[in-house]
């Protein structure tokens, strides 16, 4: 089974990749852009789910027929920050999408408040849309608290500033395969894992990769 990602960034393909790879499905995931790259979509909805949704959809008129889309809106939502920056994490710091301008955004805003003021969550909604399915949504989240200044070179976005409950590291500080076991979208991949595994088993139900 193929599963087009609906995203043009790489860190996302090459981790649900491991998440693939971890779950031992018999999954193949890959890019939008072996379908000509991923069309534009206005994620104009407030939702993690109805941005998803869209982007799924977007792609799956794209992609040949039949054919599976798998879409995710992630980011992270900090307490002291009425929940910001939310669904705009990847445009935090502006419509250019510069994940280190809106990391030091996110720090400059997070200085006034002391740690017991600093948690925080990232959320995941996976959309998983295939022709003549309605699309199906999987969601995830990890709690956890944000450091005042960013450590580890690994991950992207805000995994420099993000410590999981439970943990003393960051997601940066973490190798990509410890992360994948806790992180918001790994929690989502085990909710569409489940699902998968119900329809894999009859062939008849999906449509041909």
């Amino acid at each position: 089974m193929r599963l087009f990602l609906a995203s043009g960034n790489a860190h996302k393909v090459a981790e649900f990749q491991e998440l693939v790879r971890s779950s031992g499905l018999p999954v193949e995931i890959v890019s939008a852009r072996a379908a000509g790259g991923m069309p534009p979509v206005e994620e104009d909805t407030g939702t993690f789910a109805g941005n998803a949704t869209k982007k799924a959809l977007a792609l799956l008129e794209r992609v040949p027929a039949p054919a599976w889309v798998l879409a995710d809106d992630s980011g992270l939502c900090v307490d002291a920050l009425h929940g910001d920056p939310g669904v705009e994490s990847a445009y935090y710091a502006g419509p250019a999408g510069d994940p280190a301008a809106n990391l030091r955004k996110l720090i400059e805003q997070m200085r006034p408040f002391p740690p017991a003021q600093r948690g925080a969550s990232f959320h995941c909604v996976l959309v998983l849309a295939g022709s003549g399915f309605p699309p199906r949504r999987f969601t995830g989240v990890c709690r956890g608290h944000l450091r005042e200044t960013p450590a580890g070179g690994s991950g992207f976005g805000y995994d420099p500033l993000f410590i999981p409950e439970g943990e003393s590291r960051t997601f940066a500080e973490m190798p990509e395969s410890e992360k994948n076991r806790i992180s918001h979208r790994a929690r989502a991949w085990q909710a569409l894992d489940l699902h998968l595994r119900t329809l894999l088993p009859a062939q008849s139900s999906l449509p041909a990769p």
